[in-house]
Parts: structure tokens; C-alpha cells; sequence
């Protein structure tokens, strides 16, 4: 069976190493010249099964008012005049409540803790060299609201079987020493003791190369075109670079997915929202990060790679524009500056920007659709890597006929009708 794989980042080589294991023969179409240099590139280093929740939840409506505010405001909105732009604003406030809330977070978490079952045991397979961390995600919290508010997210974690601790101040600096040099700046926080942290272009691109070993071809600076069907089903991709032909199809374009597939009358409701991460290398080990720091009112991830440092965060509404404006990364700076001073070289900072593929409701599109042999691995915001391995291990279940380990239901694209 022939199947072309539609983008190379974390998803896309995912997906290609589970099919390629399962006996298929799998071309990577991606217009980049490697692997992982898109959404993959420079995220934030987390592999986040405890801090799986979508982003439309009770109260954030109120929040995104008071951030747009803020000096080092986590939230952007530029109103362009697009009417796909403020659908998906609309669908995403319709989800802003109690009852859509615990019914997206149960599909998200039931893909995001299948991810690290399945993680695990691509590592025992398989090792590989990625930067990885097992210490869990710190969520700081520098008010007491914060802390009290966090009851609810402890009682969700607790009702889904997800490890976490409650830590004082003291207990904040016990599993994050740094923290020491800015005690009065925070008050206690939420550890989520299962998470994960490491590269996730460093795992990518490790994970390519295992997959070339097991016969997949990587054709790089290809650009999709689009897709020709026949008799109701793809029969090829067009490129830049000619037609291919294949058994099935698998996008994995990320937040570049819809505007592939609306050429074949699928529509998904995929918006992609501007992120950015500065890396910078550690210069005191004891004064920085020893895994991931989440500063709640930010809504930054500080993450320790190795001997650097990723701070990631911010979320833009301004179409596909990946533009890396000279003031963009002022929010990751002021950051890590206040919670790391002495930690890493401020003065060596390299910058990002990327667009997470985010769904209104915040569970990804994956499985089939209403082609029969057109599947999707996409939508996953800012959970991708977090969601990569069960994603694809599910995927490449499904279309080599086999049943997925996982239930299903809620997470392809036949929710939105």
C-alpha cells in the first residue's frame, strides 16, 4: 500500500515512522528542506500531558478582555476583515463554558496521556537523543487568586488520573532552585509531575532518519499544490515539482491544512495563531530552569534544553503572517529576565515565530474523513508534540484497516458536520 504523507513537521514523520512499521510504503511531501522547520522548529520544549486543556474555557472570555491591556499581555488581536478569522473567534467563545469545556478536555486528554503511552514506548524501541527531561511542568502562580483558582484545574487532573502536587513557595524553589533569586515574586504553584520536556526538532528530525532506515522517502523542497480527485476519491498531489499518485493521503499541513483540503469541499475550522520563543544559552545551571516553568499570568513557558534555554509563549490572531517584528519576543523576554535573571545570556538571543494550528474547541482533527481515502493529522495548537505519537499511531492504524487502540470518537473532522 502506497501512501503519501502531506508535511514534514513533528506530525507528518509521526505518522510516516507508524505507517512505514506497519509495512506501507510512505512518501514525505514538505516544501522546506528538512525536517521540523515550521510549527516544529522552536516550540516550547514541553511534552504537556498534564497541562492538556483547550484554550475556550469558563471565565477566559473575561481574562482576554484584561490581557489585551497588559503591558506583557500574552494575547494579541489584530481586527482584519476576515470572515474565517472571526467565525473561528465566534465557535471558540461558544466553547467558553462549563459543559464544552470538560467534554473538550476529556478528548484532548484521552489523545494526550495515549501520546505518552505511546512516546514510551517508541523510546524503549527506539532510543534516541532529543534533549529529554523528566521532571514535570512547574505552573506558577504569582497571586493567591492564581492558587485558588487552580482548584479546578486540580479537580479535572485528579478526576483523569493525571500525577500533580500543590507546592508552597518553598516547595516552588525545592523542585525549581533557580527560583530562589525571586521568591517575593510569586506565591506557590501547580506541578504537574508526568510531564515531559526535550526538542522537539531535535526528535523530529532523529525520528526522520529512523523512518528513512525503514524505507520512507523525505522528497523536501516540494511545494503542495493541491489534490486531484477521481471517482470520488484523491488519486494524486499536485507539486511544483510534478504529480504523485498514492493508495491514501495523509495531511499533516498543519495550519495550512485548510486551505488544502477546502480545494476538495472539506472544510475544517483551523485558524492559525502566531506564537513566538526566543532560545538563549544557560550561563549559571544553578540559576536557571531545571525543567518547565509555566508563569500563569503571562501564560510563558520557561523550558531547560540541554545547555539552553526556551521560553516560548504569546498568542497572535493576525492571519498567516510570520513576520518577526523587532518588539515580538518583548514578552518572553520580560519573562525570563524576571523570573531567570542570572540563568542565561540575554545578550545571545536567537528569535522565533511560528503559527500553531489551533480548532476553536482545542482537540485536534484526526482519522478520516468523508473521502475514503483521505485522512487528517492536524489541529492540534500548541499540544502538537504532546500529541504527536498516539496522533500518529492512531492515524496509521486506521488507514492500514487496523482498529485504533484509542476511541475515536469527538476527534475527527465529522464534529463539525
Amino acid at each position: 500500500m502506497k501512501i503519501v504523507v502531506l508535511g514534514a513537521g513533528v506530525l507528518g514523520v509521526t505518522t510516516a515512522w507508524y505507517l512505514a512499521r506497519a509495512g506501507a510504503e510512505v512518501i514525505v511531501l514538505d516544501r522546506q528542506r528538512e525536517p521540523g522547520m515550521e510549527t516544529s522548529y522552536a516550540n516550547a520544549g514541553e511534552l504537556s500531558y498534564g497541562m492538556t486543556s483547550p484554550w475556550a474555557a469558563p471565565g477566559v472570555p473575561k481574562k482576554a478582555i484584561k490581557w489585551l491591556f497588559m503591558r506583557h499581555r500574552p494575547l494579541f488581536i489584530w481586527p482584519l476583515i476576515s470572515p474565517t478569522m472571526w467565525a473561528w473567534g465566534l465557535r471558540m467563545l461558544a466553547n467558553c463554558n462549563e459543559t464544552a469545556y470538560r467534554v473538550n478536555k476529556a478528548r484532548m486528554v484521552r489523545v494526550s496521556d495515549y501520546s505518552r503511552r505511546a512516546l514510551t514506548d517508541l523510546m524503549a524501541e527506539m532510543p534516541m537523543d532529543f534533549e529529554l527531561r523528566e521532571r514535570g511542568t512547574l505552573q506558577l502562580f504569582r497571586t493567591e487568586k492564581q492558587l485558588k483558582g487552580s482548584k479546578a484545574d486540580q479537580e479535572v487532573l485528579a478526576e483523569f488520573g493525571s500525577p500533580f502536587e500543590v507546592l508552597d513557595r518553598d516547595g516552588c524553589i525545592a523542585a525549581e532552585p533557580g527560583l530562589a533569586h525571586v521568591a517575593e515574586k510569586f506565591v506557590g504553584g501547580l506541578r504537574l509531575t508526568a510531564d515531559r520536556t526535550g526538542d522537539c526538532r531535535m526528535f523530529t528530525q532523529a525520528l526522520a532518519k529512523k523512518a528513512e532506515e525503514k524505507g520512507v522517502t523525505f522528497r523536501y523542497g516540494v511545494t503542495i499544490m493541491g489534490l486531484g480527485m477521481k471517482d470520488g476519491r484523491i488519486a494524486s498531489v499536485r507539486t511544483d515539482h510534478g504529480t504523485e499518485t498514492a493508495d491514501a493521503f495523509v495531511c499533516c499541513m498543519g495550519p495550512f491544512a485548510p486551505i488544502l483540503l477546502k480545494q476538495v469541499g472539506i472544510k475544517v475550522p483551523i485558524y492559525p495563531i502566531k506564537g513566538y520563543s526566543i532560545t538563549l544559552p544557560v550561563t549559571d545551571s544553578d540559576a536557571a530552569p531545571q525543567s518547565t516553568i509555566m508563569d500563569e499570568t503571562h501564560k510563558v513557558a520557561i523550558t531547560r534544553l540541554g545547555d539552553r534555554i526556551r521560553v516560548a509563549g504569546q498568542a497572535e490572531i493576525i492571519g498567516y503572517n510570520q513576520k518577526l517584528g523587532s518588539h515580538a519576543t518583548d514578552t518572553v523576554r520580560h519573562v525570563v529576565k524576571d523570573l531567570f535573571p542570572k540563568g542565561g545570556d540575554l545578550s545571545q538571543i536567537k528569535g522565533w515565530t511560528g503559527l500553531r494550528p489551533m480548532t476553536p474547541d482545542g482537540t485536534p482533527v484526526i482519522g478520516p474523513t468523508r473521502i475514503p481515502n483521505l485522512y487528517l493529522n492536524t489541529g492540534h495548537g500548541t499540544l502538537g508534540w504532546t500529541m504527536a505519537c498516539g496522533s500518529a499511531r492512531a492515524v496509521a492504524d486506521i488507514v492500514m484497516g487496523r482498529p485504533p487502540e484509542i476511541d475515536m470518537d469527538g476527534l475527527t473532522a465529522a464534529r463539525y458536520g
